[in-house]
């Protein structure tokens, strides 16, 4: 466990090491990375403000209590355990939110019941959809990014669908 630490301060003396033999010099290389990050970074911010707002929104107005209660039978038709549908709402918004959310379920159900191992399987089977699609979009030209939202979303919910099911038999 020891020999684990030493994996990031080894990679970084090899890398000052091949930067001397090759006669690089490494500060001048890492400001001309920096200088190119800056314009990414201002395209980047509206959309990252846009969905930590509509994140904020979703939970705050009251719309994800409802959307959880509307979608909990159906949920329960395909064999996900309506407790966790409020994790998968939240999870394509919010990954810290999906996370207290985890912990939630865990401390009421326990972290081994048939919930909380469902709730760790979608947590870990899915992604923060529209955090990454905000993040991917800002630094290309062409922006449709509906198409690629939906997909997501669908792939989503099915690795809950699946992960349950898998749940269930092991």
């Amino acid at each position: 466990m020891k020999y684990a630490a030493l994996v990031i301060p080894v990679l970084f003396l090899a890398l000052f090491v091949y930067a001397a033999v090759r006669r690089v010099k490494l500060y001048d290389c890492f400001t001309d990375g920096v200088k190119g990050a800056i314009p990414l970074v201002l395209s980047l911010f509206p959309y990252l403000a846009a969905v930590l707002m509509l994140s904020e929104l979703f939970e705050g107005s009251g719309l994800s209590a409802l959307l959880t209660e509307a979608i909990s039978p159906a949920l329960r038709a395909v064999g996900v355990p309506p407790e966790i549908a409020k994790l998968l709402l939240v999870k394509p918004f919010s990954g810290s939110g999906s996370t207290a959310l985890l912990s939630e379920i865990f401390s009421v159900h326990g972290a081994d019941s048939y919930i909380g191992r469902c709730a760790a399987v979608c947590y870990g089977s899915s992604e923060t959809v529209f955090y990454i699609s905000a993040v991917y979009f800002a630094g290309i030209r062409r922006k449709t990014p509906a198409k690629a939202i939906a997909v997501s979303l669908l792939a989503n919910l099915l690795g809950a669908v699946f992960g349950c099911l898998f749940c269930r038999f092991l």
